[in-house]
């Protein structure tokens, strides 16, 4: 079983959810949708895209691949019941919440913080998790056209390696030694619902009957744990999927605004502009101009509601820290943490960030950015990997020892692909591993060895030559210490889900019978659920339109879609349960007839894999194996 780490399956999920626009054929709207908002366009009739049939299928296939889709709201259901409906039964429900939509109860639960507090979680009922994806996908590209670069969080094709690369790039390129730590108390909480629809409708999204949907979400009432109702008159609940964009329009006009200060500030002459091969734009004439004024000079980075003010000396920084606590307060009405913000010098003391803490060191006569993960990572990531080692010595048999091995390596892989682009990441592993590889060679007694069978995929491919690659009972274990270090990189100025060309940066093109997918869309099988529907289509994309046997492409006319195990032997109509064959292999899979089998197989001339393939299929219908 492979080891996904963090980011491939942060890779994986984008390309998911390209290919999931295009099985319902909802991109080039998208895309109009973008283009639109950058040509600074008016939106007052976006409802008729939200409530289209295709928005709200593809609502289903993206809620469906979410990991918390099997949590259930207040209603106690989940995806499941949803998978339950036909096609237009599940159309016609979500519908009928647009027409006069008023939302159930958010069930609240309280997750653990790392400091004994606990962050409080909204959970909707899933049909409102559906209308919010629906509202989601068609409100994110006009967002998307109009936020600023310098924000990173809740946004596709952005992440914290981004922020990362990008603080480090200010502080060792541009010398911004001096930060401004800033802390906003109860963000989620304290969000002006007035204010908020007003920043909705200064980006151009006028539907009026969306923003009274909207405003609905946000006036929702709350389940407390202990069965008590709340009716918020501020804030938005974190755990709603519409929340993370409505968090990010709050604060854009912050970002926007430090951005005016400096970066945006028009210069009397105007300078050539020029792109690097990442499609940036370089500043640096406009910049050494601005430089001979006497404005001050300010960077921002913000992730969510996590961000940093960037400049040059501690005075232009604390008049930073003075002047954006004012617009905070007198803009949007939050206020700040005084206890946890603070202007730090980089040459001093670290600046935690997303997890890492960053200062800089004096190598000859400069300055070079030395990142580590933070005290708080340190001490979670020990913890968690403690917790693994125990379990793993603790398992009753060899499967759950295996499963639980698998597992302890997810954990290990994951932080490494999160914390390798700390410049000192080897330094800070190599500790935690002195602990943890103690732990495993005591608890695990003998069963560590170096002898073991290290098969073809991710372990071999990233930890094979590494000599701290240890064993147990010949199943590799992931080396803490053995983190593959990297340098932080930009997010590339032309990776968008929203272009033509951006998309193409970021996955190449399915190589499928585009009609054949549109007619499977527009042809469901009559009586079947939408789940079966809906995968019908996954298998398509997945199988690159190829019939599972033969590796043939396939027609509209020739596509039957196979239950592994029978729905009468206890078989479903999930996606391990379906696979997509010809016509001719279906009727040969569920044949007794010999003469039926010999008419259908013989123009197929199947080498032996491929009929080892049908063979299986074969003994999984409980019919006897061909042989030829």
């Amino acid at each position: 079983m492979p080891v996904l780490t963090s980011k491939q399956q942060e890779q994986k999920s984008k390309q998911r959810k390209i290919r999931n626009s295009e099985y319902y054929d909802m991109i080039s709207t998208f895309d109009e949708l973008y283009a639109d908002s950058k040509k600074d366009k008016i939106f007052n009739h976006l409802m008729e895209i939200i409530e289209s049939e295709e928005n709200i299928k593809l609502a289903y296939r993206t809620i469906k691949t979410n990991t918390g889709s099997d949590t259930a709201g207040v209603d106690k259901r989940t995806i499941n019941d949803l998978a339950k409906l036909n096609e237009e039964e599940y159309v016609r429900l979500i519908r009928k919440q647009f027409s006069c939509y008023h939302p159930r109860p958010v069930k609240r639960v309280e997750i653990p913080k790392p400091n004994g507090k606990t962050r409080p979680l909204g959970i909707p009922t899933i049909v409102d998790r559906v209308v919010q994806q629906c509202i989601l996908q068609v409100m994110e590209p006009i967002c998307e056209a109009k936020f600023s670069d310098n924000s990173y969080g809740f946004r596709p094709n952005r992440s914290a390696e981004h922020a990362i690369a990008q603080c480090m790039r200010l502080i060792q390129v541009q010398n911004m030694y001096h930060v401004v730590d800033l802390d906003i108390k109860g963000f989620f909480d304290n969000i002006n619902h007035t204010k908020l629809i007003r920043q909705i409708w200064a980006l151009g999204i006028r539907d009026k009957k969306l923003l009274c949907i909207i405003k609905e979400m946000l006036k929702a009432s709350v389940i407390l744990p202990n069965g008590d109702k709340t009716f918020p008159i501020k804030g938005t609940p974190q755990g709603g999927i519409l929340s993370p964009l409505l968090a990010n329009i709050v604060l854009n006009e912050l970002d926007w605004w430090i951005t005016s200060q400096w970066e945006e500030m028009p210069t009397k002459t105007d300078f050539t502009t020029r792109s690097n091969k990442q499609g940036t734009v370089i500043k640096s004439h406009a910049y050494r101009a601005l430089r001979r004024s006497r404005l001050k000079e300010v960077h921002a980075v913000r992730y969510a509601d996590d961000f940093k003010i960037f400049c040059p000396t501690h005075a232009e920084a604390v008049r930073a820290y003075k002047a954006t606590e004012m617009w905070l307060k007198d803009r949007l009405g939050l206020d700040i943490s005084p206890d946890k913000s603070k202007v730090v010098n980089l040459k001093r003391q670290y600046s935690d960030f997303l997890g890492f803490k960053l200062k800089v060191r004096k190598k000859g006569k400069k300055y070079v950015v030395r990142s580590h993960m933070c005290d708080k990572a340190y001490k979670k990531a020990h913890e968690k990997l403690t917790k693994e080692v125990k379990t793993l010595a603790h398992s009753p048999d060899d499967t759950a020892q295996f499963i639980q091995l698998q597992k302890y390596n997810s954990v290990v892989a994951g932080l490494h692909e999160y914390y390798c682009i700390a410049t000192e990441s080897t330094a800070d592993f190599g500790r935690l591993a002195f602990g943890i590889n103690k732990q495993l060679r005591n608890r695990l007694k003998g069963d560590v060895s170096r002898n073991g069978a290290l098969r073809n995929g991710f372990i071999k491919d990233k930890y094979g030559k590494s000599r701290q690659l240890r064993f147990l009972h010949e199943r590799p274990i992931v080396p803490v210490g053995a983190v593959p270090q990297k340098n932080a990189q930009n997010k590339r100025k032309n990776i968008n889900k929203y272009t033509v060309k951006g998309r193409e940066l970021i996955h190449k093109n399915l190589t499928i019978n585009t009609d054949a997918m549109l007619w499977l869309m527009r042809n469901p099988v009559k009586g079947r659920s939408i789940e079966y529907a809906d995968n019908r289509i996954s298998l398509f994309a997945a199988q690159y339109g190829k019939c599972a046997v033969t590796g043939l492409p396939m027609e509209v006319h020739n596509i039957h879609c196979h239950h592994k195990m029978p729905l009468s032997k206890g078989g479903t109509d999930a996606y391990e349960n379906l696979i997509l064959v010809s016509k001719a292999i279906h009727v040969i899979i569920h044949a007794s007839s010999e003469i039926t089998i010999r008419e259908y197989l013989n123009p197929l001339q199947l080498d032996d894999s491929k009929l080892a393939k049908l063979n299986k299929l074969r003994t999984m219908a409980e019919m006897p194996v061909i042989i030829l």
